[in-house]
């Protein structure tokens, strides 16, 4: 009897273990099924979360969309409002009683145009033409170098090139180089921007 009662001992235990594993899952199922039920949120609390994220979200992304798209667009291409005086590589206004003693007629030479962008002066004569030819290249905005061997601007990148001018000559650039008008105020170099016919082609100015 000793030997049948120490047999049958553990085994009924091993059965109440399982049954109160059993009930015991059952019940924290149960318990989560309540749980989830009552914090499901109603159709207006998901909107209005749906909104509250849409609004975290946006606005940062928002704030990085600005700058980025920035960076791939060109500083400018011609054009402007208002006078701006020419400024040379060190950032001095150009004035043109010193500016003709050390260029020549024919002269082609960059300094810093209306928003900033390289503008050549050109030097005859007399003095100055009374127009700056924008050096961006329009076709993918390189700074088109003079050559003054070949009497042309020729751009390094893709080959476009442009008459002593500015006006294209050979692609792929699809445009003439932008022109602006170059006065002087007080001996001081002013550029505006160029509104009337390019006198070049005939045509009403592409970078207005």
């Amino acid at each position: 009897m000793l030997t049948s009662v120490q047999i049958q001992k553990p085994v009924v235990a091993s059965q109440f273990a399982r049954k109160g594993a059993r009930i015991s899952r059952t019940s924290r199922v149960i318990r989560a099924a309540s749980i989830a039920a009552e914090d499901v949120p109603t159709p207006e609390k998901r909107g209005l979360m749906n909104l509250l994220l849409l609004g975290a979200i946006g606005a940062p992304a928002a704030g990085m969309a600005g700058p980025f798209a920035l960076f791939f667009v060109p500083k400018g291409s011609g054009g402007g409002s208002g006078g701006q005086a020419a400024r040379d590589a060190a950032g001095n206004e150009v004035k043109l009683s010193a500016w003709l003693k050390e260029h020549k007629s024919g002269d082609r030479t960059l300094v810093q145009g209306l928003k900033g962008d390289a503008t050549y002066l050109v030097t005859n004569d007399s003095g100055i033409e009374n127009y700056g030819i924008n050096a961006v290249c329009t076709h993918l905005g390189c700074v088109v170098p003079w050559n003054a061997a070949e009497n042309k601007f020729m751009c390094p990148c893709h080959g476009s090139q442009y008459n002593f001018q500015g006006k294209v000559v050979r692609g792929p650039a699809p445009l003439s180089l932008a022109l602006a008008h170059a006065d002087i105020v007080d001996d001081v170099v002013t550029f505006s921007p160029w509104t009337e016919q390019d006198f070049r082609t005939g045509l009403d100015p592409w970078w207005k």
